[in-house]
């Protein structure tokens, strides 16, 4: 069994899990193309690992950059899923085919959300409230 996405003019518009078979039977299976759950950013990681993504797989080879969702888009040229762009002011990232802030993610281990406005990283207090700006 494997995970196949069906990409109608080049957005995914399901996933299923299916034989190679079952697919090859079907009327429309050009446009079924396989993905792969344990790929993500371009790598392979062993299934089943706590936690998820922690280990790369050196045996197995990444497939189309990223497991396809709903709502992605199928690069034919890259052979790649992408996820929906979420903030018009992130870039998308060749390498890994996902979509990256302007400014790196703080790592002072503090939480924070992204404000599209200021383009920057907003601390989340204790609370769940936004400091405001000094």
């Amino acid at each position: 069994m494997a995970h196949f996405a069906k990409v109608e003019d080049g957005t995914v518009t399901n996933v299923i899990v299916a034989d190679q078979d079952f697919i090859n039977g079907l009327s429309d299976k050009d446009k079924w193309i396989q993905t792969s759950y344990n790929t993500y950013g371009g790598k392979h990681y062993e299934p089943d690992t706590d936690p998820p993504r922690k280990y790369i797989s050196k045996d197995k080879k990444p497939l189309r950059k990223n497991y396809a969702g709903v709502g992605f888009t199928y690069d034919k040229d890259k052979d790649a899923f992408i996820p929906p762009k979420v903030n018009a002011s992130w870039r998308l990232n060749p390498d890994t085919c996902l979509w990256e802030a302007p400014v790196l993610f703080p790592t002072d281990g503090k939480n924070y959300w992204w404000d599209e406005t200021s383009t920057s990283w907003k601390e989340i207090t204790a609370d769940g409230s936004v400091p405001p700006e000094p």
